[in-house]
């Protein structure tokens, strides 16, 4: 049994499967370098490969949390920038979670693959799209930041197919996946010189050995 497949084990997104959450900066994109608490949810149907979090992939570990539990603990802490992770987050309803947020005086910033369609109310939407389970259309018009994780030379036609769909505001950002980075970086720089509309995200939190 699935979690998200039982709206009275979610009561509509009062309670949801939580993995972690906590204060730190963010590492990747546009908002690298932020000071921000992240809100991880656990359960994913996309399941990269490289995934640095397949600890989130079962649902079934993490019992639902209410949401004013994880309202509490983020508002305690100084941060004004709220991370919704997972996992993949859209699989649940998030309403109730980004109105309370919200209602604290809170941003809230999505990271989501977008292959499933969104609820609630987000301050920024990073889009990461991911070949084996592509994104709904309807995030596309949506997406304040496209972020594609380059492993090999052949997903930068993959980032052009995505970055054709989103609007003229959207950042695009090219991420080297961690385990190949030191073998795709000069791709991945080339590539931003020639297509200068690109920018180049890298995972900072791993330098700086946070989480």
């Amino acid at each position: 049994m699935n979690w998200q497949d039982n709206e009275a084990l979610l009561e509509g997104g009062r309670k949801l499967p939580l993995v972690e959450d906590f204060y730190t900066i963010q590492g990747e994109g546009f908002h690298s370098g932020k000071p921000a608490y992240f809100i991880r949810l656990g359960g994913c149907d996309v399941g990269c490969r490289w995934c640095d979090a397949k600890m989130t992939w079962n649902p079934r570990h993490f019992p639902p949390v209410d949401i004013e539990t994880i309202v509490e603990r983020a508002a305690s802490y100084p941060a004004q920038a709220m991370v919704i992770t997972g996992g993949e987050p859209s699989l649940y309803p998030l309403g109730p979670l980004t109105q309370a947020l919200h209602e604290r005086g809170l941003q809230i910033f999505l990271e989501t693959s977008g292959a499933h369609e969104l609820s609630g109310s987000f301050d920024w939407i990073c889009l990461s799209p991911k070949k084996q389970n592509p994104p709904v259309e309807s995030i596309f018009p949506r997406a304040d930041e496209l972020k594609v994780i380059i492993e090999s030379e052949e997903d930068f036609h993959w980032a052009e197919t995505n970055a054709a769909r989103v609007s003229d505001r959207c950042m695009l950002y090219l991420q080297p996946e961690w385990s190949r980075s030191d073998a795709i970086m000069s791709a991945v720089v080339e590539y931003a010189k020639a297509h200068p509309r690109w920018n180049i995200s890298i995972q900072t939190h791993k330098y700086m050995h946070i989480p």
